[in-house]
C-alpha cells in the first residue's frame, strides 16, 4: 500500500476520533507515523503536533459553533501549559528514541485505562468548586505531556475537566480542543527548527485527511453513544501501547 494512501487513511482515523472524542488524535498519530509511514519516533512527534494543531482548530470552530467552548477557563487551564509544553519540547529533542517510545507507550496505557473505568455520575446540585492549584497543576502536566511526547493531550484533558474544573462532557470536549492547539502551539514554537527536514508529502495529505474527519466525527459524536466511542478508542489504545511497548523493549 502506498505511503500516500496509508497517510490518508490514518489522518482520517486521527480526525474522527478529535471529532468525536475531543482528544486521542496524537496518541494514534504518533504510531501511524513511526510504523505504516517510517518516521523516527523524534520526527513523528514534530509531525504529530502540527498534525494535531491544525486538526484541532478545525474541530474548535465547529464546537464554539455549537456553544460547547468555555473560552476564559480553557484559556486560563491551557496558559497553566504554555511553559511545561515548550520546556518538554526542548527536552524530547534530546532523549533516546526509545525512551520516547516506551513513555508514549505508558502514556497511551494509562489513557486507555482511565477511559475503560466508568465515570462516576455527579449528582444534581451547585457547581462543585474549583481548585486553582489542582486546576494549574493539571493544565501544566498535561503540557509537559504535549511537548514531550507530540500528543495533543486531550485524552487527558477531557477527564480533567469533568473531574477537577466540574465540566459537562460536551463543554469539556469542546474545551480541550482550545488546550490542545494552545499547548501543541507553545510546543512546536521549541521544535521549529527539526520542522525543516520533515516529508511533507505525507504530512500534507495526513492533515487534510484528518481535517475532513474532524467534521465526521463530530456529527458521529451526535449519533453514536460517546460511552461506546470511548471504549472502542481504548481498546485500540491499549493494543497500540503493548505493541509500542515490546518495539521499545526488543
Amino acid at each position: 500500500m502506498s505511503a500516500l494512501i496509508l497517510a490518508l487513511v490514518a489522518g482520517a482515523v486521527v480526525g474522527l476520533a478529535l471529532g468525536a472524542l475531543g482528544g486521542g488524535g496524537g496518541v494514534l498519530a504518533v504510531p501511524a507515523l513511526i510504523y505504516l509511514l517510517g518516521f523516527t519516533p523524534a520526527a513523528a512527534t514534530t509531525a504529530s503536533l502540527l498534525i494535531v494543531t491544525a486538526t484541532s482548530v478545525t474541530a474548535l470552530y465547529a464546537r464554539a459553533r455549537a456553544g460547547h467552548v468555555r473560552w476564559k477557563v480553557g484559556a486560563a487551564f491551557a496558559a497553566a501549559g504554555v511553559i511545561p509544553a515548550a520546556l518538554a519540547g526542548l527536552l524530547a529533542a534530546r532523549l533516546p528514541q526509545p525512551v520516547l517510545t516506551a513513555a508514549f507507550a505508558a502514556i497511551a496505557a494509562l489513557a486507555a485505562l482511565k477511559m475503560l473505568r466508568p465515570t462516576p455520575a455527579r449528582a444534581d446540585g451547585p457547581a462543585q468548586a474549583v481548585r486553582p492549584l489542582r486546576a494549574g497543576g493539571a493544565g501544566a502536566g498535561l503540557g509537559a505531556v504535549t511537548g514531550l511526547l507530540g500528543v495533543g493531550g486531550g485524552f487527558l484533558a477531557v477527564p480533567a475537566l469533568v473531574t477537577v474544573l466540574a465540566f459537562e462532557m460536551q463543554a469539556a470536549v469542546g474545551t480541550s480542543l482550545l488546550v490542545i492547539t494552545v499547548n501543541s502551539l507553545a510546543s512546536l514554537v521549541t521544535r521549529s527548527g527539526s520542522a525543516a527536514g520533515l516529508d511533507w508529502a505525507v504530512i500534507a495529505p495526513f492533515t487534510g485527511a484528518a481535517i475532513l474527519g474532524a467534521w465526521d466525527g463530530k456529527r458521529l459524536a451526535e449519533k453514536v453513544s460517546g460511552r461506546g466511542l470511548q471504549r472502542l478508542f481504548a481498546v485500540m489504545l491499549l493494543a497500540v501501547a503493548g505493541f509500542m511497548l515490546a518495539d521499545a523493549l526488543t
